[in-house]
């Protein structure tokens, strides 16, 4: 950002430190020029926000670690990764998104300045809706992917909340481990119906997690077509949810959302349970077992 030592007789600015700085340029430019200086100059910030990008914040010692090996000495790897992060929500690259932190694009970080007469390549639009990214089913890697049906709710409700919470609190933790990706109705190109790609993901994915928190009769229909693939599952509610007969058989685990006081504590114990869970999941994906295998073992779906 500056030009000049400690034994210049002058300090001077660069032309990113001029653009970062200066009030009266448009404020696209000069969030632009504020990114290059606070990640992209930097090999070690670059090559973090290359690998993050899109995903939710890991803990910071798995942070630290990645610091290290992408070479950061043992004794400033905490600080760089202190760094990095306040670099990330200073430049606006970091949002809160669906429960989580996340890193995002610069695109959707310019998207939320103001407009200006900025036309670069930049700024093209991009949803921000609740999920970092959308992603169409032409372009999902389906045996990498666990879909998430969850209850989405209208933006601020309750039932947005609590999906955002499960989300980001259980489900992407749990599933970090597996090398997953986890996509949710609204992070494809058309949510919030039951749509072609909607479904494409629910027959497709290596894996569903499904919420069935609140009764929501989408969660069911969706529900229904995994048991007819007979492909891998997991079920969670929260506690004050009772599961309904027909799918009371299977194993549901169960998270207290009594009271902050309740659910803090055994954040990492859900975790768990739900990893637990994938993985009988996933070493038994061809012997799945739902209610409509119970009675009618003949009868699976199959993708032609």
């Amino acid at each position: 950002m500056i030009k000049g030592g400690v034994q210049a007789d002058k300090l001077e600015l660069t032309p990113d430190g001029v653009r970062s700085v200066d009030p009266t340029m448009p404020p696209r430019e000069q969030a632009r020029a504020r990114i290059k200086l606070a990640i992209e100059d930097i090999e070690i910030f670059a090559k973090l926000y290359d690998r993050l990008l899109g995903k939710a914040l890991p803990a910071k010692a798995a942070l630290v670690d990645a610091a290290a090996e992408l070479g950061a000495t043992k004794e400033s790897a905490e600080e760089a990764v202190d760094t990095f992060i306040l670099n990330l929500r200073f430049v606006g690259l970091m949002l809160t998104l669906s429960g989580a932190e996340r890193i995002v694009s610069k695109d959707i970080a310019l998207d939320k300045l103001p407009p200006s007469l900025d036309l670069a390549p930049a700024a093209v639009q991009t949803s921000t809706s609740g999920s970092a990214s959308l992603v169409t089913a032409e372009h999902a890697q389906f045996s990498t992917t666990c879909f998430y049906i969850t209850p989405i709710g209208s933006p601020e409700s309750e039932q947005r909340k609590h999906s955002d919470l499960f989300l980001g609190s259980f489900v992407e933790p749990a599933l970090a481990s597996f090398g997953m990706s986890v996509v949710r109705a609204d992070g494809i190109d058309k949510p919030g119906v039951i749509t072609k790609q909607i479904i494409e993901y629910i027959v497709k994915s290596r894996l569903v997690i499904v919420d069935l928190s609140y009764h929501n009769p989408n969660v069911f229909y969706e529900l229904a077509i995994r048991h007819m693939m007979r492909l891998p599952i997991v079920q969670i509610v929260r506690k004050s949810d009772p599961i309904p007969f027909d799918i009371n058989q299977m194993r549901t685990i169960v998270i207290d959302t009594t009271d902050i006081f309740t659910l803090i504590p055994k954040i990492a114990s859900y975790q768990s349970e739900i990893s637990s869970q994938v993985r009988r999941a996933l070493e038994n994906a061809d012997e799945v077992e739902t209610p409509i295998s119970t009675y009618f073992p003949q009868l699976r779906a199959n993708l032609v």
